[in-house]
């Protein structure tokens, strides 16, 4: 019976690594500095443009996905950027609002749960990892990252969106808020089991 060795694992990760779902997934980070740059411009009319591409970019995030596992090309490299791009979009959202002043007082709170829970549930992972434990998402995280990506996108209309729609900023900061307390009520799932797994006696 053939078993596939580490060098082939290696091959097939290379082979897919300019696949179109890493591609998209590659787009995605690169968008990030645009996205950013078209905040801090403070020009209300480059707001349009970085929600434009932040919506692109959260369409790549579903179709890198689902591209990957209908095309049989999913691989080492697309598991671990896709993850990466969707916290550095949304920290590097969440920065410039607090450089220009989109979010700021109490809010800035909300944010740095936010950041916080991102790093620390990225070093988690990374130890359950080489005791090879994994913790499942669970629905409540899907709504806390829903509610997350909606928030940046109102957030991101900002001005632009309140000379409009009065309130724009406002639904996205309390949305940012909702994200903020579900962020860290999953994120005790993740401290629960891993600190099981730190203080466990091993032989």
């Amino acid at each position: 019976m053939f078993r596939p060795t580490m060098s082939d694992a290696l091959k097939a990760s290379q082979a897919h690594a300019w696949s179109l779902p890493n591609i998209l997934t590659y787009a995605r980070i690169a968008t990030i500095p645009v996205v950013v740059g078209c905040v801090i411009a403070e020009d209300e009319s480059l707001r349009w443009v970085s929600l434009g591409l932040y919506i692109a970019a959260a369409i790549t995030d579903f179709f890198d996905g689902y591209l990957a596992r209908a095309w049989g090309q999913q691989s080492a490299l697309g598991r671990m950027l896709d993850p990466i791009a969707d916290k550095l979009l949304v920290a590097a959202c969440l920065l410039a609002f607090a450089d220009v002043g989109t979010i700021g007082g109490w809010s800035l709170w909300a944010a740095l749960v936010i950041l916080s829970r991102e790093i620390l549930v990225s070093g988690l992972r990374e130890f359950l990892a080489e005791l090879r434990v994994s913790v499942p998402v669970t629905k409540l995280a899907k709504w806390k990252t829903t509610a997350q990506m909606v928030a940046v996108g109102f957030l991101l209309a900002g001005p632009a969106g309140d000379a409009i729609m009065p309130g724009v900023t406002i639904i996205g900061l309390i949305l940012l808020w909702i994200s903020a307390v579900l962020t860290l009520y999953t994120g005790y799932d993740y401290f629960r089991v891993g600190l099981t797994h730190v203080f466990e006696r091993r032989p």
